[in-house]
């Protein structure tokens, strides 16, 4: 698999309204892109880095988010899921859209979480 960049890091909160105020307020984080019907917001973390994707998750007993997510950037989602499958990885749910392009995740070992999406629906 050759990976082009790390897309966005996934920070799974437990309510978006909070998160909002606390990384757009409190942190200074400009949104990108704030969709409360997909229940998530894309805060900018400096010019062509990835950025902070806020999502509703589940939470601890503590209240806290279950865990963060890497995402990477390659460049065909498709084909890249049917080279890991050919070594034995096999991703969490069939590749979905996520409007940029394809996405799907897959988890290591030990359960944490890499997403691998392509930009096949952004215009060269």
């Amino acid at each position: 698999m050759k990976v082009l960049a790390v897309d966005n890091i996934l920070v799974p909160v437990g309510d978006l309204t909070a998160a909002r105020e606390f990384y757009g307020f409190r942190l200074g984080l400009r949104a990108r892109v704030d969709d409360p019907e997909r229940d998530m917001i894309l805060f900018d973390t400096a010019p062509s880095s990835p950025g902070l994707l806020l999502h509703t998750a589940p939470v601890d007993g503590r209240g806290g988010a279950v865990g963060m997510r890497v995402w990477l950037e390659v460049e065909d989602v498709t084909e890249t899921v049917t080279v890991l499958r050919a070594r034995g990885v096999h991703p969490m749910g069939d590749p979905y859209w996520v409007g940029s392009g394809e996405a799907v995740e897959l988890a290591d070992p030990w359960g944490n979480v890499i997403g691998l999406t392509d930009y096949s629906g952004m215009e060269p």
